[in-house]
């Protein structure tokens, strides 16, 4: 045995979504204490058999009912007396998703899940707020920078809606003009010979990203924080 005390050691996930207009992040009501009856990112503690990965992807599972989703580690919650049940480390996960394929259902202790506007997520228990605004910054770094939106978006999609997205993400540093000439030299970005229907607009051709040409980037790349 170490003569070193130990913190327990928990898992949250920031799991972000897009509903063509604006960002969401996927939230439970907390049923028990701590924070009873507060918003709070999805997590729990990790169990000896698991990894932090699998205990993140469990506890959003247990707790919201989404399932099929990948995680990456994001930051680590470590602020002395950040849990009032002792000394505890979180190790957040970001999951991006589609909203329309991951409908929550709360479980275990969770009394709600739901997905709620990002501009909505105030007040949100423990230190969640930080988790969040981190991961808010990870994706505006992407967004800025590199091909951004294939786990965000529908399978094929509108420039349009491309757009959409990245001005949900970035805000009004969006310049449409320079983004429109960006997106275009984006080789993993495919356009496809299919239109928009019924729409009273000039339809619109439809675009997708090519996965066989989508490559992880480094941190060191993205200038992530």
């Amino acid at each position: 045995m170490s003569d070193y005390p130990r913190p327990a050691l928990a898992a949250d996930v920031v799991a972000l979504a897009f509903d063509g207009r604006e960002l969401f992040v996927l939230l439970i009501e907390r049923g028990n204490e701590p924070f009873a009856g507060q918003w709070a990112l999805p997590g729990g503690f990790v169990e000896p058999h698991e990894s932090v990965e699998q205990a993140a992807v469990r506890e959003l599972t247990e707790e919201t009912g989404v399932t099929d989703i990948s995680v990456e580690q994001l930051y680590t919650l470590s602020q002395p007396g950040r849990d009032p049940r002792g000394w505890v480390v979180s190790v957040v996960h970001l999951a991006l998703l589609r909203m329309a394929a991951h409908v929550p259902a709360a479980g275990d202790d969770a009394r709600r899940a739901e997905w709620v506007p990002v501009k909505r997520a105030k007040g949100l228990a423990f230190d969640h707020g930080v988790a969040l605004e981190r991961a808010l910054a990870r994706i505006r770094a992407r967004a800025e920078r590199f091909p951004f939106g294939a786990e965000l978006l529908p399978e094929k999609f509108t420039l349009r809606e491309l757009e959409a997205l990245h001005r949900a993400v970035l805000g009004e540093s969006l310049d449409r003009r320079n983004f429109r000439k960006r997106v275009r030299s984006w080789v993993p970005l495919m356009p496809l010979d299919e239109r928009e229907t019924g729409v009273r607009h000039r339809r619109a051709r439809y675009f997708r990203f090519d996965g066989r040409r989508m490559r992880p980037l480094s941190r060191a790349e993205t200038g992530e924080p």
